[in-house]
């Protein structure tokens, strides 16, 4: 008697797993399904604008930081470090023997 118990009970507990992954993946369906179904996003700030946003911020942030390095760190003028001279002559101190 106790056997055909156990059996019972193993069954049981197979079928409740069983349910239980099955309502899961039905969930799991209207979930997808709702998404595909969903409204359409529509961005406040398009990719291109976003994309040329960034690159002015890279700029600026590269700006800021030299005028930071030559001003701060190197006791020299911050605006000379936008200068062309002032990178023309770093050039020619590169350049020559």
């Amino acid at each position: 008697m106790d056997m055909v118990e156990k059996t019972q009970e193993t069954t049981t507990r197979e079928e409740r797993k069983t349910r239980r992954r099955l309502e899961r993946q039905e969930k799991q369906q209207a979930k997808q399904s709702s998404k595909s179904e969903g409204k359409i996003r529509i961005r406040l700030i398009p990719l291109w604008l976003r994309i040329i946003i960034v690159l002015l911020l890279i700029v600026g942030c590269v700006a800021v930081g030299l005028m930071v390095g030559y001003g701060v760190v190197g006791d020299g003028n911050p605006s000379d470090a936008l200068k062309w001279s002032t990178w023309q002559h770093i050039i020619d101190l590169i350049k020559k023997p």
